[in-house]
């Protein structure tokens, strides 16, 4: 365990001293650690530099299998405490943009109605990030856009709904005016795009080269809804977003320009490794009970 552990936090950090720490441990005990687990496995683990550590190819191998170990052990742990406790227990669901603004909302209130004992941490990342984050053990599920993965054997992945990707702009912008907001119509306002590792910003901009057009030039890059809605309602900013975000708010409202190739489904993914804990179970047959609700909604859009 202690291996494992180490070999975690040294990943993490790229430091023996800052790992060390990290564990509560000194840095003699770490690196004497780290000699052990090198001469158990026969490699080297870490090549050492002037600014660090760096994994070598047996490091970042060891790593993954480590915290896939790791994350079996704590959802062990959780799993005995759930059944210990009745309806009791935590489950960590990981969100980004889409399906923030009513399923997820939703399905945690209706979970907590049944159960209101049950503790829900909602941890929003960019959709690389919480990946790595379900497949350490650290996330139970992610509700978001189903995207290409790079690990199809170790996640499962459910469709719920297809959401449709929208610009949107406050009401009120002078865009709204326009008989055609095409794209090069448009391009001249401010933007708030997202940032550049989500698979939407790289669908945005195969949707302005379609269009021979270059990426708006005055721009924002963000991805959080709070900070996002409040340039929307203070700027002529024009941003593109899952539809359902701005569905309810009366202060924001969708252009009419077409974007048919970002529609893709939102849906649930979860581990194949691992089962899922009782209190994830709960959370996820809540947001299937919502799903109904979501389809009406796009439905009654006419989108």
């Amino acid at each position: 365990m202690r291996h494992l552990l180490l070999i975690d936090a040294l990943s993490e950090y790229g430091s023996v001293v800052r790992a060390a720490e990290h564990l509560h441990i000194t840095q003699p005990v770490a690196t004497r650690a780290l000699h052990e687990l090198e001469k158990i496995l026969g490699v080297r683990l870490f090549d050492r530099g002037p600014r660090g550590i760096h994994p070598t190819i047996f490091g970042t191998a060891f790593t993954e299998h480590a915290r896939a170990v790791l994350g079996q052990l704590r959802q062990a742990g959780n799993h005995v405490a759930d059944l210990a406790e009745g309806a009791t227990g935590t489950v960590v669901v990981g969100n980004h943009l889409a399906g923030a603004n009513i399923l997820l909302p939703r399905a945690i209130a209706r979970a907590k109605a049944d159960h209101p004992n049950l503790t829900v941490v909602v941890h929003e990342a960019n959709p690389d990030a919480l990946m790595a984050e379900l497949l350490a053990g650290r996330v139970d599920l992610i509700v978001g856009r189903l995207t290409s993965h790079t690990a199809p054997a170790r996640i499962t992945q459910k469709a719920l709904y297809r959401e449709p990707i929208r610009l949107v702009t406050r009401d009120g912008h002078p865009a709204r005016e326009l008989a055609d907001p095409s794209l090069s119509a448009l391009i001249d306002y401010p933007w708030i795009l997202p940032i550049g590792e989500t698979a939407l910003r790289r669908e945005l901009e195969d949707v302005f080269f379609r269009a021979e057009l270059p990426l708006p030039r005055n721009r924002v890059e963000c991805t959080s809804v709070p900070t996002l809605r409040q340039l929307l309602l203070e700027t002529n900013s024009i941003a593109a977003l899952p539809m359902l975000v701005a569905h309810h708010d009366t202060e924001l409202a969708p252009l009419t320009t077409p974007l048919p190739s970002l529609g893709r489904p939102v849906g649930v993914t979860m581990p194949t490794t691992r089962h899922l804990s009782p209190s994830a179970q709960v959370l996820l047959e809540q947001l299937y009970s919502v799903t109904d609700d979501i389809r009406a909604a796009v439905a009654e859009s006419d989108l």
